[in-house]
């Protein structure tokens, strides 16, 4: 669980547990080494006043030399009788402690006569438990003081960490004359990260400026060819013509038309360096619906398809006539290319649009990957490279908009593109 966790906690939770393990360590060391003292020594010392007791005062009839928290008894000697619960001890070193007192107790058997030695240790006891007590706030201190230094070297380890994503995040950093950033840092770590983000940033600013430049470029000498295609249609439409080859004449013109938005649109693009900058207008969503009707109504009708603008609820908003119109126009597209019979409905509603059609849909699992570069339906046909939709995607980015699209249970496909 701790991989999850962000790293500023991992480090501290790391210090965390290193200092409880030492610090456990240790006062379970301590605890062991009062038991050994406590075993050991004591039993020694209570061997060695029993031995005292035996060769000093008993065997010259004397009664025994005990202070006032030792007491000895003995199987032999009247009034020093054994008590009833000290005549099962084991011979040797022992620690009785019950409810009422606690005591040390020394037994040794000496042929059939027994001896016990008893000492109170009340007081040690209580040094005991203040010992103990002492170990267990140094503990618990020693953890506390642990995740402090934790998160005090967090902070000092992650601070040229946080400092670089700030730098590599800021927008600035995809500028042809952003500074390197490897400059600020030490030969470090971090240092070696920074190097690599130069590298990266470097090879996407060169990146970035062949796309731009390939886009303008591009967009820029599609003009002529454009403006020579649509004089030409202009010409063939005013001379006499039969009823087919006038259609076709309207084909090419309205082709011509569409692909020079296209470009104007690439054109806005590749000039917009900042992302972030909404393209504004004053242009009306109902005026731009109309134009994309009557534009796409002929194509539809040749298709045998009903084609129906429907208008839900007005919407006031002004809008960038070449970007929204683009839009609606490859969705429309997308509708008449994918329905082979039925009806395609351009709906609009307060702060955007939806177009619904009776083609095939979109399985769900293709749905997420649907507005992608070159990703195509399965009913893919003709000779689409499936880059409408990303481009309907790329315009709503840019433009704060947002598009989405289902497969109601009916059939077909609805795309909804939402203008907030």
């Amino acid at each position: 669980m701790i991989r999850k966790q962000p790293l500023r906690r991992r480090i501290v939770i790391a210090f965390t547990l290193m200092t409880l393990a030492v610090s456990g360590v240790f006062s379970l060391g301590i605890v062991a080494i009062v038991h050994f003292v406590e075993e050991h020594l004591v039993s020694q010392e209570m061997g060695e006043e029993l031995d005292s007791v035996l060769k000093q005062d008993l065997a010259h009839g004397l009664p025994p030399r005990l202070d006032a928290k030792t007491r000895l008894y003995a199987s032999h000697m009247p009034g020093y009788e054994i008590p009833a619960r000290l005549r099962d001890m084991e011979e040797g070193f022992s620690e009785l402690v019950d409810d009422d007192h606690a005591a040390y107790v020394y037994v040794r058997q000496l042929g059939q006569q027994r001896f016990v030695l008893v000492q109170e240790q009340a007081e040690f006891e209580a040094r005991e438990s203040i010992l103990f007590a002492v170990v267990f706030a140094g503990f618990l201190l020693s953890v506390l003081l642990g995740a402090l230094l934790g998160w005090l070297m967090a902070q000092k380890i992650l601070a040229p960490i946080i400092r670089l994503a700030g730098q590599v995040q800021h927008r600035d950093q995809l500028l042809p004359l952003a500074p390197p950033l490897a400059a600020d840092y030490a030969d470090d770590e971090v240092g070696h990260l920074a190097e690599a983000f130069d590298a990266t940033l470097s090879q996407l600013r060169r990146t970035l400026e062949r796309e731009r430049l390939f886009t303008g470029d591009v967009s820029h000498e599609l003009r002529t060819p454009l403006m020579i295609i649509a004089t030409s249609t202009e010409l063939l439409d005013a001379s006499d013509l039969g009823e087919r080859e006038r259609r076709q004449v309207d084909r090419i013109a309205r082709a011509a038309e569409e692909m020079n938005e296209l470009v104007g649109t690439f054109m806005l693009l590749a000039r917009a360096k900042d992302q972030a900058v909404r393209l504004t207008g004053s242009s009306r969503l109902l005026d731009i619906a109309r134009e994309q009707t009557e534009r796409w109504q002929r194509g539809f009708a040749d298709k045998g398809l009903s084609f129906n603008l429907i208008v839900e609820a007005e919407d006031a908003g002004s809008y960038h006539p070449g970007l929204l119109a683009t839009v609606m126009s490859n969705l429309l597209r997308n509708a008449l290319h994918y329905t082979e019979q039925g009806h395609v409905r351009l709906v609009l509603q307060r702060g955007g649009f939806r177009v619904e059609d009776t083609g095939p849909g979109v399985p769900s699992e293709q749905q997420s990957e649907i507005f992608e570069p070159f990703v195509r339906g399965s009913e893919a046909r003709g000779e689409g490279l499936g880059l409408g939709l990303s481009l309907v995607k790329r315009i709503c980015a840019h433009q704060g908009w947002s598009v989405s699209m289902r497969s109601p249970a009916s059939g077909g496909s609805c795309f909804e593109v939402t203008l907030g």
